[in-house]
C-alpha cells in the first residue's frame, strides 16, 4: 500500500496485512519524523495511520471501477507516545452500496493508543 500512497511512503507506514474487510499496518516512530514539539507522537500520524489503514481495508471489498473516500472521522487519543511500534488494525464494520462504516485501532506495547470511526463515500471513480 505505501508504494503507491506517497504520504504513507514519507511517514514510513508500511501492511502487513490489506484484504476485504481488514488491514494491518505499522511504522516505528521516528524522533524527526513523528513527533510533535511536546516530544510525544503527533495526533496526525495517527490518525493518518487509521484513515489509511480504514481505506486498505474497504478497498479490495469495491467492485472494479468504484473508489472510496473519507466522509468523517472520529478519533479518540487515550495515552501518549514517546517510542516503539505503533500498530493499527482497521475493520469494516458495515458496507451499504454507497457508504461504509470502519473502525481502527492504533496500539504500542500491547496498549490501546487510540481507536478510530470512520464512514467512507463509495462512488464510480471518473477522472
Amino acid at each position: 500500500m505505501s508504494r503507491g500512497n506517497p504520504l504513507a511512503k514519507r511517514i514510513g507506514l508500511h501492511f502487513d496485512e490489506a484484504r476485504a474487510g481488514f488491514s494491518r499496518c505499522w511504522l516505528t516512530v521516528e524522533h524527526e519524523v513523528h513527533m510533535n514539539p511536546n516530544g510525544v507522537v503527533h495526533g496526525a500520524v495517527l490518525y493518518a495511520m487509521a484513515d489509511t489503514g480504514m481505506g486498505a481495508a474497504l478497498i479490495p471489498m469495491l467492485d472494479k471501477g468504484l473508489s472510496c473516500a473519507t466522509i468523517e472521522i472520529k478519533m479518540s487519543y487515550f495515552r501518549p507516545v514517546f517510542e516503539g511500534e505503533l500498530i493499527c488494525t482497521s475493520e469494516v464494520v458495515n458496507k451499504g452500496r454507497t457508504i461504509a462504516n470502519i473502525e481502527s485501532r492504533v496500539y504500542c506495547a500491547d496498549k490501546l493508543i487510540a481507536q478510530a470511526n470512520g464512514n467512507y463515500a463509495i462512488f464510480e471513480w471518473r477522472r
